[in-house]
Parts: structure tokens; sequence; C-alpha cells
């Protein structure tokens, strides 16, 4: 029965220290897909199929690969992002960067049809979203590999929503086209070089997405940097960081935009998560 199945593979998730509710919420995803509901059919039988679907995520659980990757998809926003080991899974924390991106628009561009840009799209859950909750804006993301953007390109069709996405490093491809930009979002590799991870991260999760250089802050050098190549005059820039960086980062942005407001964010755990650099 469906219910014993989930009671040992609870057992099994929790002599490894994994949380055992996985093995429900594993359950009642792959049952949705069929249109049933978990609890109706507790007692009866699974089909040979969807059992050996359930085996081959548990084991992968097993073995310490993330929950995002064994299903094949992590939750965003509300939206559906389907992730791979070729782009990081987006994190809590980034949604509330996507709400307080969708805020400042509404409050700065209205109903205008802007140009935002996502720096370093991974995934393009971001990019995605804001499209989807902002569909007046114009949207477009880049990102150094080829393989994360075959995923973007995927989640974007799949979400029914139009993003242009372009290959390159950072903002180069925004430079070559000669974007004017009025909205830049970016949520960059953070994680200092030498900083120890959990296995489930450092083993699993692409690399190149998650060590920003020595100090953490390569990327964001990279972004203000060169920012002024093609953001219009009336703009803000919005970026993810590691909660002890605001300083470091306040000052970065405040060297390249003395003329900007610069301010540091909290997230919902009262850390600094957010910096914007507005020019409004």
């Amino acid at each position: 029965m469906i219910r014993d199945l989930i009671r040992d593979a609870e057992k099994r998730l929790l002599d490894r220290d994994i949380p055992e509710q996985y093995a429900k919420y594993v359950m009642n995803e792959l049952l949705d897909k069929q249109g049933k509901n978990l609890y109706l059919v507790m007692n009866e039988e699974l089909d040979e199929a969807t059992l050996l679907e359930f085996n081959a995520i548990m084991e992968q659980l097993l073995n310490d690969v993330p929950l995002a990757y064994a299903m094949g998809v992590q939750y965003f926003y509300g939206y559906p992002i389907n992730v791979n080991a070729h782009v990081l899974i987006p994190r809590y924390e980034t949604e509330e960067l996507v709400l307080k991106v969708i805020m400042e628009i509404d409050e700065h561009f209205s109903d205008e049809a802007i140009q935002v840009i996502d720096v370093g799209t991974g995934s393009g859950a971001i990019a995605c979203v804001l499209k989807a909750e902002c569909p007046q804006i114009k949207m477009a993301a880049s990102d150094i590999s080829s393989d994360a953007l075959n995923e973007a390109r995927l989640n974007a069709q799949h979400l029914n929503v139009d993003v242009d996405f372009y290959e390159g490093d950072m903002l180069a491809p925004f430079i070559e086209r000669n974007f004017k930009v009025d909205v830049v979002v970016c949520n960059p590799p953070y994680i200092p070089q030498a900083e120890v991870l959990e296995r489930s991260v450092k083993d699993f999760e692409p690399h190149v997405a998650l060590f920003g250089g020595e100090d953490g802050l390569m990327f964001y050098r990279s972004v203000l940097s060169k920012a002024h190549l093609i953001l219009n005059p009336k703009f803000f820039m919005a970026f993810e960081m590691g909660w002890d960086q605001g300083d470091a980062l306040t000052n970065l942005a405040n060297e390249y935009f003395p003329d900007a407001l610069v301010e540091v964010v909290k997230d919902m755990q009262g850390k600094d998560r957010m910096l914007f650099v507005k020019q409004v």
C-alpha cells in the first residue's frame, strides 16, 4: 500500500538525517501529476511505473542529491521552475528580491514598457517570474553557460513568457548590443572561494553559480564598473548578496555611482540580503 511505502521511505530518510517529510511530498507530487489525491488513495497499491519513479527519487535523496534536483523542479514565487545540475536551485531569499523589484517597478515606472535585464540568469527563474508578474516590461537575461540558458529558455516556454536570452559574461551581451536599460537585477555568485559548503551544495550545484572569487565580490565589481555603459538616466539596480557583504558592497556602489541612492535591505530573517542602487 502507498501508506506503507511512505512509512518505509520516511524511516530510511530519517536514518540518514534527511527530512522524513520529503517522502510524503514526493509521493504527493507524483500522484498529483496523475490527478490523484494522496490522502484518498493511501490504502491503494501503487502502479509499477510510479513505484519505480518514487524509489529512484528516494535513492537520489539518500545519496544527498538536493530535493529539487531529484524532482527536477523547484517552486519559486509560486511558479514551477525546472532545474538540473547546470543551474543553481532558486532560493526562498531570492523570492524576496523579486518581490522588492516588482514593488520598485510599480513605484518608479508604473505601466511603462521599460527594459529590465537579469544578469547571470541561471534557470531563468528571476527573469521569467518578473515577466509573468509585470507583463508590460521588456525582459532580457544573460548567462555565460549555454547549458543554463537551455534550461532558462525551457522555463520561459513552460511559463509562456517572452524573455530574450543572450549567452555571455555578465553585462557583455548587453554592452555589445548597445542596450539601454532601466532596471538591472543580478543575483551573482557571491560565496568567497575558500568558504566551506555542505556536501549537498558543494557536490551537486554548479560552482560557476556559487563562488564569487576570493572575497565573493568579483561579479559585483564586474557589473558596477560597466553598468554606466547601458543604464538610462533614470534607473535602479537590485542585487542579492551575502548577509555579511552589506558594507563592502555599499562602498563599492558608492565608488562607481557617487550620486545614486545606495540602500541595503534586510530579508525576513533580519539579515542584510539585498542591495539597491537607485537614480530615480
